[in-house]
Formats: C-alpha cells, sequence, structure tokens
C-alpha cells in the first residue's frame, strides 16, 4: 500500500511514488519503535516509554517530514528499505 498524506501548509506534495511507510520502524536493538500509522500519525516508543513522541508525518518520494505535537519537526529518508530517520537507523517489521 502506498501512503500519502497531506503535507504542511505552506507546502506542496509532489505527485506519485511515495514509497509505501505504513507500520512498525524499529532500531537494531529494539529500544526505540516508530509506528508509522496510515491517517499520517506517529506514535514512538522508547524503552517502556510507550507513545514517548508523538506527532504526523508526510511522505513524497522517499523524503518524510516529521512535526511532533509539541512542534519539533524532523526529517527522515528511507534507502534500500531503512529509515534513517536523524540519527537513527530504523528498519521496517515484517508480519510473519
Amino acid at each position: 500500500m502506498r501512503h500519502r498524506t497531506s503535507p504542511p501548509e505552506g507546502t506542496s506534495a509532489q505527485g506519485t511514488g511515495d514509497v509505501d511507510v505504513v507500520g512498525m520502524w524499529v532500531t537494531a536493538d529494539g529500544h526505540i519503535r516508530q509506528e508509522l500509522l496510515p491517517d499520517g500519525r506517529y506514535d514512538e516508543a522508547r524503552g517502556t516509554r510507550r507513545s514517548a513522541y508523538t506527532g504526523r508525518y508526510t511522505v513524497t518520494g522517499s523524503h518524510l517530514d516529521y512535526v511532533d505535537d509539541t512542534g519539533f519537526t524532523a526529517t527522515g529518508d528511507i534507502r534500500d528499505g531503512v529509515l534513517f530517520h536523524e540519527h537513527l537507523v530504523l528498519y521496517k517489521e515484517t508480519q510473519a
């Protein structure tokens, strides 16, 4: 499934070609778990702290823009199926 959310105010989205990002993304050690939801929201857990960060995200091609509910912004890029989110490297969990 491709995922497209509305871009943040003042920006415009590219037409097509967005990568599939919906699902759970996890660091190799499992400490950080970032769930990208189909409605354009995300929920990030850190260790035992559930919902440590929540907010919205948009996808343009293989690039992600995040806006935390507190207003903090971040970016990410998917390369070869790996999400590089600021200083983090996350891998998509697959359904068994």
